[in-house]
């Protein structure tokens, strides 16, 4: 499988990105830096790719991925509704936050749970929000590591059989040697009642 590694100078140019957008409109799946770790991601709204990356960890179909957008606009056009005590903590929060949403909504039925619940973040990564913007649709973000192996805190920690199942290997940030931890995971109900999954 090839794999197209971006060169050291113009990973954040826009025709860049339009290729990354190209791989992902292709069901293809990609590696890349999140706001937190680094992480596996593919289309959203795109079964087929979801299911490539269930294959490539070896993951439980139980556990459903993270999602990421851009914006809470975005949010909006994926869950059936956001708290106003949840969209204040997301403008609030200093970590990066996950929360998990009680209805998600036009997304196929392996981004969400059984119960339709779906986990999902807004990046805070200027790269992710641009390549997201462009593909104008949630990323999956699951970490760069096969089911039950430790996850990455950086990128010379990723496996050689993470790098060698994706379609293309973004370079932006693959020099940093920061350690990254996961983001916050919180859980709320229709009252807005928050339960922390992840600190």
């Amino acid at each position: 499988m090839n794999i197209a590694i971006p060169n050291t100078n113009s990973y954040f140019l826009k025709d860049r990105i339009d290729e990354i957008v190209t791989v992902l409109e292709d069901s293809g799946i990609i590696l890349y830096p999140t706001d937190t770790i680094w992480g596996v991601g593919c289309d959203a709204c795109n079964p087929v790719a979801i299911e490539r990356i269930y294959n490539l960890k070896k993951r439980d179909r139980s556990k459903p991925f993270v999602l990421l957008v851009d914006s809470i606009e975005m949010l909006r056009g994926y869950v059936s509704s956001v708290h106003p005590r949840i969209e204040t903590l997301l403008s609030f929060h200093s970590r990066p936050l996950t929360v998990i949403y009680e209805q998600g909504i036009n997304l196929p039925a392996n981004a969400m749970s059984s119960e339709g619940t779906v986990a999902i973040r807004i990046a805070k990564d200027k790269f992710c929000q641009q390549l997201i913007k462009d593909l104008g649709k949630p990323l999956i973000a699951t970490s760069a590591n096969i089911s039950n192996e430790p996850f990455p805190a950086n990128f010379g920690e990723i496996s050689s059989a993470v790098i060698q199942g994706v379609e293309y290997v973004v370079h932006h940030r693959r020099d940093d040697k920061e350690q990254r931890e996961p983001s916050v995971i919180i859980k709320y109900n229709h009252k807005g009642d928050l339960t922390f999954i992840r600190t």
